[in-house]
């Protein structure tokens, strides 16, 4: 059972967090020849200030 974590700045919309759900396990499936319902998807959505780049909070930065 392939499974797949993907971290996120919060913000996306229900339906882009689906799509990239259905578009990962496809090409998991694909890939490995597992059968897409073996295949699990972790998003984890973060809050953009408990994410650094270079030295600032994404939020602080406008991300």
């Amino acid at each position: 059972m392939p499974v797949c974590q993907i971290h996120l700045l919060e913000g996306r919309t229900v339906e882009q967090k689906r799509a990239l759900i259905a578009k990962v396990t496809e090409a998991i499936s694909e890939s490995l020849g597992a059968k897409p319902e073996s295949v699990r998807v972790i998003l984890t959505e973060m809050p953009k200030e408990h994410f650094g780049i270079g030295g600032k909070s994404a939020g602080e930065i406008g991300r």
